[in-house]
């Protein structure tokens, strides 16, 4: 039981150390702006919309309250059966910011989002671009500091985190995992010291690039098939030499992304295939998460059980260790403490979720979103 609780320990350090390493670099730091230039400061922002009637109204005036920019709002309804564009029109006509593109057919071999954001960049008239999620609320000096950051590092493709906003027991512990994957296994000063591809990381709920950036990348044409545009965009930066970063925009957005229980295991099968759930990445991954968050657990049972109190010393003190980084999360991105309590049995459904999505995707089959394969 003491090597037991030594192999628990050694796990549960590794995305401890890591995420301790990485909270600092993902801070998102205030810069002095590197010119009062108008034309700088202008920016298009894109918002593909599919049945947003509940939240487009929000998401739009959050942007439009955001100061010291040149806005242009332009918002796509990709085929709603809501009022989505009734709203929409509704606030373009009291603000000429705004405007309303109907979107064009979905072609086949495109995903729904990506075909939208592709639409939304050709009619864009501004030399840089913001895509944001729907469900995204804006602070209203989120713009400028991003536009600061993106400007002071010279990076072609910014993603923000916005605090993410759970209600239901399902979102609250498995919503939080994406800051403890990124945070705890992603090297991020590795990250933004280098464009290799194998760093690619972002948030699809908010980018921003420059328009010519974008198209070097390929733009959206070149991930049209893709449903994880948090990975596969910067992917396609980075494999054109382009750098990309990601921060945290905890203090400059925030976003509800799922409803209820059903949309968070829907949410979360629909692109795992496209990230840990494949050959290559699944069994190195369902090590390093369960033995750092699980093994701890059991590694203490057995040693309360076998009365050995060097290894419930040790197995004690790995499960502090497992617990730690989700419970900074919870004080530093707002995230709720009965995550920090079963952080374990996330772990394990988030672990379970990645398989279940990796034979959906041998079989062929695949998760229905918003009324679409």
């Amino acid at each position: 039981m003491i090597l037991l609780s030594c192999v628990a320990l050694g796990l549960a350090l590794l995305p401890a150390l890591m995420f301790l390493r990485n909270l600092p670099l993902f801070c998102l730091p205030k810069v002095t702006p590197a010119n009062s230039d108008a034309t700088e400061n202008a920016v298009s922002v894109l918002i593909p919309a599919r049945n947003e009637a509940d939240s487009i109204a929000a998401c739009v005036q959050s942007v439009l309250a955001n100061r010291d920019v040149e806005l242009e709002v332009l918002v796509l309804d990709d085929d709603s059966d809501d009022a989505t564009a009734a709203i929409v029109s509704q606030i373009a006509n009291t603000d000429n910011r705004v405007h309303l593109i109907p979107g064009r057919p979905l072609p086949p071999d495109w995903n729904g989002k990506q075909h939208a954001c592709w639409q939304l960049a050709s009619a864009a008239r501004h030399s840089r671009l913001l895509f944001l999620d729907a469900d995204v609320r804006l602070q209203p000096g989120a713009i400028k500091r991003l536009m600061d950051y993106q400007d002071k590092r010279e990076i072609s493709l910014l993603s923000a985190f916005p605090q993410q906003e759970t209600e239901t027991i399902l979102e609250k512990l498995l919503v939080p995992m994406m800051h403890y994957i990124l945070l705890g296994f992603l090297p991020m000063a590795r990250m933004r010291a280098s464009s290799n591809p194998a760093y690619a990381a972002g948030c699809g709920q908010l980018f921003m690039t420059y328009a010519a950036d974008y198209e070097a990348a390929g733009t959206h044409q070149a991930i049209q098939a893709s449903r994880h545009d948090g990975v596969k965009l910067p992917r396609i930066y980075r494999q054109s030499g382009l750098m990309t970063d990601v921060v945290d925009g905890t203090a400059l957005a925030r976003c509800r992304m799922y409803r209820d229980g059903g949309q968070v295991i829907r949410g979360l099968l629909k692109n795992a295939d496209e990230g840990i759930a494949n050959s290559k990445l699944i069994g190195i991954f369902s090590l390093l998460i369960l033995g750092a968050s699980v093994l701890p657990l059991i590694a203490l049972g057995g040693a309360i059980a076998k009365s050995s109190p060097l290894g419930v010393g040790i197995a004690g003190a790995a499960v502090v260790v497992a617990h730690l980084p989700r419970a900074i999360a919870a004080i530093r991105f707002r995230q709720p403490f009965v995550g920090v309590l079963l952080h374990s049995v996330a772990a394990t459904l988030f672990i379970a979720l990645q398989w279940t999505a990796l034979v959906m995707a041998m079989l062929g089959k695949k998760v229905r979103w918003r009324g679409r394969f």
